[in-house]
């Protein structure tokens, strides 16, 4: 199974979870179903949201920490600078 399918279907099986709740086919308490369940998606999407961000951040902030990465992007930044200059564009 690809990463897409195994996605897919945990997407889809979510769903249906959410919306046997929404639909009250799953019983639960009434202050539950009124006060948490409209909720979830909302919540759901704020704290994947800051999940990713504080990937990026943590990403960004021990990227020194890959000498390769860093290597290659140096050489990349200056291929695109000798680039620009060959091209007429003041780059510094």
């Amino acid at each position: 199974m690809t990463r897409a399918q195994q996605t897919i279907s945990v997407g889809l099986l979510v769903t249906s979870l959410y919306l046997a709740l929404y639909l009250q086919l799953i019983p639960l308490p009434p202050l539950v179903q009124t006060e948490i369940v409209p909720y979830l998606p909302f919540w759901a999407l704020v704290s994947s949201g800051a999940y990713l961000l504080f990937r990026l951040g943590w990403n960004v902030m021990t990227f020194n920490d890959v000498p390769e990465a860093h290597k290659e992007l140096m050489a990349e930044i200056e291929l695109a600078k000798a680039d620009l200059r060959r091209l007429g564009v003041d780059v510094d």
